[in-house]
C-alpha cells in the first residue's frame, strides 16, 4: 500500500469575513470530467426552461458529506478539531454514480436542483460520513442525524418553475480524496482548507482458471466394467 500524505490547505480569513459568518463542512469534489458533465445537465435543465435561478460555479461543486460537529468538550479551537479530526480517517475510496435529477423542498425561498447518488454510492458516503462523525465526536464535537443522509450534488438554486425527479445518464467518478470546506455565510464562496486521502480500493483478485485446473490433484483412474464377464 502506497502511503499518500494529507494536504492542510492554510488559507486564513480575515477578521471581518470571520465576523460575517461561517460554516464548516466535510465534502467530496467530482472530477474533472464529472465537474463538466454536471455543468452539462444543469445548463440542459435551463435550456428547456425548466429552471432558473443561479448556478453553482463548476468549481464550487461538491458532494457534502458531514457537517461540523457542535461543541462538547471541545478543548481547541473549532477549526484546529475539524482538521486533527479528519487526519484521523481511514476509510476506502468509493465510486460515486449521480442517476437522478431532483427538485428539493424550498430553502430560505430558494428550490435546489440536485442530482442524487445512487443507492451503492449512497451506502459508501455514509460510511464515510459515519467515520468523519465519529472521529469528530472523539475530539468533542456531536453530529445529530448522521443517519439521515441524501448524498447529492447541488446544480443551482432559485424559484420553483416544474417539480422534477427523473433519471439522467449517470455521471461516475472515484471518490480518492475528502475535504474541509469553509463556508461564508450569505456569499457564494467556498474554502477548502483540508484535504486528505482516502486508502485505495481493493483490486478484485483474478483467478486463472487454467493455473487453477493444473494444480489439483489428478483424479483415480475409473475402472472400465464393460469387458467383465457376467457372473456364472
Amino acid at each position: 500500500m502506497v502511503a499518500v500524505e494529507a494536504r492542510a490547505i492554510f488559507n486564513l480569513s480575515t477578521t471581518d469575513e470571520l465576523a460575517s459568518g461561517v460554516k464548516y463542512f466535510f465534502a467530496v469534489q467530482p472530477e474533472s470530467r464529472a465537474r463538466a458533465e454536471i455543468a452539462a445537465v444543469e445548463r440542459r435543465f435551463r435550456k428547456s426552461l425548466r429552471v432558473s435561478g443561479s448556478a453553482i460555479g463548476v468549481d464550487s461543486l461538491h458532494l457534502a458529506l458531514c457537517p461540523a460537529g457542535r461543541p462538547d468538550g471541545l478543548r481547541q479551537p473549532l477549526e484546529s478539531a475539524l482538521l486533527a479530526a479528519a487526519s484521523t480517517v481511514q476509510d476506502q475510496g468509493f465510486g460515486v454514480s449521480l442517476d437522478t435529477a431532483m427538485r428539493f423542498t424550498a430553502k430560505a425561498g430558494q428550490f435546489p436542483l440536485v442530482l442524487c447518488a445512487d443507492s451503492a454510492s449512497s451506502a459508501a458516503a455514509l460510511n464515510l460520513r459515519k467515520s468523519i462523525a465519529a472521529a469528530q465526536s472523539r475530539l468533542g464535537l456531536q453530529v445529530s442525524g448522521v443517519s439521515s443522509f441524501m448524498p447529492h450534488v447541488t446544480l443551482q438554486r432559485g424559484p420553483m418553475i416544474d417539480a422534477i425527479e427523473e433519471a439522467i445518464t449517470p455521471i461516475h467518478w472515484k471518490v480518492r480524496e475528502f475535504v474541509l470546506i469553509r463556508s461564508f455565510f450569505g456569499q457564494s464562496r467556498h474554502e477548502v482548507i483540508g484535504c486528505w486521502p482516502l486508502q485505495p480500493e481493493p483490486v478484485p483478485e483474478v483467478i486463472d482458471l487454467l493455473a487453477e485446473m493444473a494444480s489439483l490433484p489428478e483424479s483415480p483412474d475409473f475402472f472400465d466394467f464393460t469387458d467383465e464377464k457376467p457372473p456364472g
